[in-house]
This record gives C-alpha cells, sequence and structure tokens, in this order.
C-alpha cells in the first residue's frame, strides 16, 4: 500500500481448471489454525496493473499478518467462473473462497447454494445468501473527485510531463469497459464532479465492451483527443492502457483507475494527472482477517468508501507536483463535504 499513500491527496478518514491454479504460501506468521483461502480473480488476471492486481496486494498482506495459505486461479473468460469457483467448494479444506469482480455474481449464486457450508466472499456485488460476504465500494464519490480535478484543469492553461490543455475546448472525456451499472457508476460520479465544476465543459463517454483490449481502448481514446478532450478517465482495466498511450501520443492527460496508475503503468506517469484508487485489497483483507478470526459477516454487504478507506483519489506520482494549490484545495474541500454528505453524487450517468 505504499505505493501510493505518500502521494494521497484525498487521505480518508478512517485455460483449464488445473492449468490455472498456482500454489500459495504460507505466511509463518499469527498463530492458532491456518487459515486455507481459495482466490478466483476476473478475467485479465494478474498483471493488469489494476483490478486484479490490487486484490493480489490485499492477499498478500493476509500471507504476511496472518497465518494462512492460499490458492489463487485465473479465468480467462467468464465462462470458467463456475468451474473455478467449485473447485476450491468441491475440495472442502478452504476456509474461504474469494470472489473477484461482479461479473462473478451469477455463478456464486449458484455455487454457494450448492456448497451451503462453502464460506464465500465476493467483492463488487451482492449475493444475498448467509454463505456469502459481499463486499462494494462507493465508486461515485472517489470518481467525483477526479472528475473535479479534471474540470477545473480543462478549464485552464496546463502543461506538465507529455501533456497540455487546451482551455479554448473545454472538454473532457470518460472510457468504460463494459457497460454495466457498476461502470456506469464510474461514469455517474465523475460527470457530477466535472459538471459542479461548470456545466459548460463537455463530457465524451463511450465504452469499449471489453476490460482486456487496449487496442480499442487507445482508437476510442484517440477520437475523444482528437474531439477536443483534454483529460480522459477510464473504468476499463487493461483497455486503460491504450487510454494512457493516446494521451501521450496526442500530448494530453489521463486520469487511472483501481490502483496509482502512474506507479503500477509507469511508462505512462508522464499523462497520468491522477488515479482513483479503489481499495479492493481492503476488501479482501477484511474478508479473510475476518475469517481467521471468527467473524465471517454472512449474509451481509459492507460498502467501502471515503470515510472508511474504501476508495482514494491519488495524485500522479510524476504530475502531482505540478497540479496548482488551488486545484487541490477546491478538490480537498470537495472531499470533507462529500463526507460530512453535503454533496450527492448520482449512480448513473
Amino acid at each position: 500500500m505504499a505505493d501510493f499513500d505518500r502521494r494521497e491527496f484525498l487521505k480518508l478518514a478512517g485455460g483449464t481448471v488445473g492449468a490455472s491454479l498456482v500454489a500459495g504460501c504460507s505466511s509463518g506468521g499469527g498463530g492458532g489454525d491456518t487459515t486455507k483461502v481459495g482466490t478466483v480473480y476476473g478475467t485479465g488476471g494478474l498483471g493488469d496493473g489494476s483490478f486484479n492486481d490490487q486484490a493480489k496486494q490485499g492477499l498478500e498482506r493476509a500471507k504476511k499478518e496472518l497465518d494462512i495459505t492460499y490458492e489463487e486461479s485465473q479465468p480467462e473468460n467468464n465462462s470458467e467462473f463456475a468451474t473455478d469457483q467449485q473447485q476450491y467448494a468441491q475440495d472442502g479444506s478452504f476456509d474461504l473462497v474469494n470472489c473477484v469482480g461482479y461479473a462473478q455474481k451469477d455463478a456464486l449464486a449458484t455455487n454457494a447454494a450448492d456448497f451451503p457450508d462453502q464460506r464465500w466472499a465476493l467483492v463488487d456485488e451482492t449475493v444475498d445468501q448467509d454463505n456469502v460476504a459481499s463486499y462494494r465500494f462507493r465508486e461515485e464519490a472517489g470518481s467525483y473527485l477526479v472528475g473535479e480535478l479534471a474540470g477545473l484543469l480543462t478549464q485552464r492553461e496546463f502543461s506538465a510531463g507529455s501533456g497540455a490543455t487546451n482551455p479554448d475546448a473545454a472538454t473532457v472525456g470518460f472510457v468504460g469497459g463494459i457497460e454495466t451499472p457498476l461502470i456506469k457508476k464510474f461514469e455517474a460520479g465523475f460527470t457530477a464532479g466535472v459538471n459542479d465544476v461548470s456545466e459548460d465543459i463537455d463530457v465524451l463517454s463511450s465504452y469499449v465492451g471489453s476490460f482486456n483490449d487496449p487496442s480499442a481502448g487507445q482508437s476510442q481514446a484517440r477520437s475523444m483527443f482528437n474531439s477536443g478532450a483534454d483529460i480522459i478517465y477510464h473504468a476499463s482495466a487493461a483497455t486503460g492502457d491504450g487510454v494512457f498511450r493516446a494521451a501521450q501520443d496526442i500530448g494530453r492527460f489521463a486520469i487511472g483507475v483501481d490502483r496509482d496508475q502512474s506507479v503500477t503503468k509507469s511508462d505512462f506517469a508522464d499523462v497520468v494527472l491522477a488515479s482513483m484508487v479503489k481499495r479492493v485489497d481492503t476488501a479482501v483483507y477484511n474478508a479473510i482477517n475476518a475469517v481467521a478470526n471468527g467473524n465471517f459477516a454472512g449474509g451481509e454487504t459492507t460498502r467501502l468508501g471515503l470515510e472508511d478507506d474504501g476508495v482514494v483519489a491519488v495524485y500522479g506520482d510524476q504530475l502531482g507536483a505540478e497540479i496548482p494549490q488551488s486545484v487541490k484545495d477546491a478538490v480537498s474541500k470537495s472531499r470533507t463535504e462529500l463526507i460530512a454528505g453535503d454533496i450527492d453524487v448520482p449512480t448513473e450517468p
């Protein structure tokens, strides 16, 4: 987590199944009975520099701090979720199975009913069953803040790294992966943050239809930049690499998602203004910790937001210092107002 804590500008208060398995490691810490954890990642797998890698960070924290062993699987497509989940439940020795990503909901709803004695955790959606602990996030709140940042910068002449704005255009963009209610929360919050700066700012929006298509992401982003966008916020996992590439090619800016992508995608640090970090690691760690300590919250949904370290907006590692203090002060003020409930953020565009 140290990869972004020092750059926080909104510090929060508070394939086949067999081939996809990777043996886990014993932590050597803690005491008492070892907790055995299985984890099914979202498609795109590890190395995405985004959602799955953030989940892995939570698993590694649990390995370091708790007495656990783990195994993990990386499905190549959604059709593999059901089988990859089942392998852990059928084994019968796993104390918890983590299912990372909203797309696993349907498969888990069936498997949780078929294996009622297995404890499950679902990140990013809710399955309302007594043996499932669900974790969701207030993505719209963090997205509002980076939207405000984008709105404030697009109206002024600003240059840093390899990017520059064109204040005469006053246009920003949003690129989503697959158009779902979850990803629309990112778009809705971002657009609201921009519009609260000025309703005269144009917000372009498009969905690629994939979380793992950088080429399509680059094409969509280039079109937006060519239409006047200064800054594009993406919520598209590995597809976002194409957004960053387009920003470099054209000399504009981008905002990352899920992790501090100015660090995890350091080749693009010269155009990444900020990232809306989604603390998937916190959800994964909390789920494991609850089981390890006998506090499994089955049948409950935990929502993580600004006030409890669920979402964090961070400045880019290279460009953050270049952002005017007046902009930072305005965004910081909004963060306080969001936590206090003084700003209502929509969850639909």
